[in-house]
């Protein structure tokens, strides 16, 4: 799955085009690597989301294509 779709899907960020805006930016890193919106993100990946006031770092845990938003939070775990 598209780390921009994933990222609209687990309800981090609220649309596709600002989690696109957000990787042409070089705001997500994945494993550490700056990423683009096509990234083909895998279960295990460490993400890290870089906003203006800090950043998240979570780990995938489940790729769907579509959840309900109550289990929305299951797809992925903070680390820091």
């Amino acid at each position: 799955m598209r780390i921009d779709k994933f990222l609209k899907v687990s309800r981090i960020l609220k649309r596709r085009t600002v989690a696109q805006e957000a990787a042409d930016a070089g705001k997500i890193l994945v494993n550490g690597k700056a990423v683009k919106p096509a990234y083909r993100l895998k279960v295990g990946d460490i993400v890290e989301l870089q906003y203006a006031a800090g950043s998240m770092k979570f780990r995938v845990l489940q790729l769907k294509e579509t959840v309900k938003k109550d289990e929305a939070s299951s797809l992925y775990e903070v680390i820091a």
